[in-house]
C-alpha cells in the first residue's frame, strides 16, 4: 500500500478506511455527522488529504502516514457462541474484539459478521482497503458452513435452496449444499453462498421450514477453519493466503 508521503492527495473516506480506523461506510457517516476536520476546517464528503495536511476526529489529529507505514495484518478467529460481532454490547455481552491483540496504530476490522448463535470463522484485518474488497457484493467471495437443520430435507427442499426462495430483503439461495450426516431427527450439511446478508443461511433454511440447531462458519474465501484452532483463540493468517485474498 502507497505511503501518503509518497502518493498525491486522497479522498479522506479512502485514507482513513485503509489504516484500519473503520470502514469507509463508516467514515462517511463520521463526515456527515461533522466529526472530522482538515486543516481546523469541517470537512465533507468529496474532500481529499495528503501527508501536509492535519486530519482530526472527533478533535484527535491521526497519524495516517505513520500507520500506513506498519505492515498490515490479516487474522482469523474461531467465533464461540454468545460473542457478539460489536466493539460494545449494551447488554454486556462479551464481543470477538475482548479476545484480538492489541494494535500499537489502527485498528481491527472485522470482515463480514457472525450473529451471537453462530460459531466459526471471522476474518479481522487491519487493511481498510482489503476489508472492503472481501465484503463487497460485487466480488462474491464465497462463505461455506456447516449446518445442522431439524428434520430430514428432501430432494425437492434442496433444489428449491439452490433455485432460490424470496426473503423479506430480496431473493436468495444456496450456491452449492452437500449432505454430510442424514437423519430423521436432524441432517447435517455443507452449505456455500457468496454473500453475506444478515442471518441470510438461518433464513434460507426457515424459509423452506427446517429450524437450524446448530451452525458454524468453515471457510471465507481461500481461509479455512483450522481444525486444531480452539475456540475464542485467534492465528495470523500466513502470508500466502493474503495474497490469494
Amino acid at each position: 500500500m502507497k505511503d501518503l508521503t509518497t502518493s498525491g492527495p486522497q479522498r479522506l473516506q479512502k485514507i482513513i478506511a485503509a489504516v484500519g480506523l473503520g470502514s469507509r461506510r463508516a467514515v462517511e457517516q463520521w463526515i456527515h455527522d461533522g466529526r472530522v476536520t482538515v486543516n481546523g476546517k469541517l470537512a465533507k464528503l468529496g474532500d481529499r488529504a495528503g501527508a501536509e495536511d492535519v486530519v482530526c476526529l472527533d478533535g484527535k489529529t491521526l497519524t495516517l502516514a505513520a500507520a500506513q507505514t506498519a505492515p498490515h495484518r490479516v487474522l482469523l478467529y474461531h467465533k464461540p457462541i454468545g460473542e457478539v460481532t460489536t466493539r460494545s454490547d449494551p447488554q454486556r455481552r462479551p464481543t470477538v474484539f475482548e479476545s484480538l491483540p492489541k494494535l500499537d496504530a489502527g485498528r481491527w476490522i472485522s470482515i463480514g459478521r457472525l450473529d451471537v448463535m453462530t460459531s466459526g470463522l471471522l476474518l479481522f484485518t487491519t487493511d481498510g482497503a482489503l476489508a472492503h474488497r472481501l465484503m463487497h457484493p460485487s466480488n462474491e467471495v464465497e462463505r461455506e458452513y456447516l449446518v445442522h437443520v431439524r428434520g430430514r430435507p428432501s430432494q425437492a427442499v434442496l433444489d428449491r435452496l439452490l433455485q432460490g426462495v424470496q426473503l423479506d430483503d430480496g431473493p436468495a439461495r444456496f450456491d452449492r449444499i452437500r449432505i454430510e450426516q442424514p437423519g430423521d431427527a436432524n441432517t447435517s450439511l455443507r452449505v456455500i453462498l457468496h454473500e453475506g446478508r444478515n442471518r441470510e443461511v438461518r433464513r434460507l433454511w426457515s424459509a423452506v421450514d427446517h429450524e437450524v440447531i446448530r451452525l458454524a462458519r468453515v471457510r471465507y474465501g481461500p481461509v479455512e477453519l483450522p481444525r486444531d484452532l480452539p475456540a475464542g483463540k485467534w492465528r495470523d493468517v500466513p502470508a500466502a493466503l493474503i495474497e490469494q485474498l
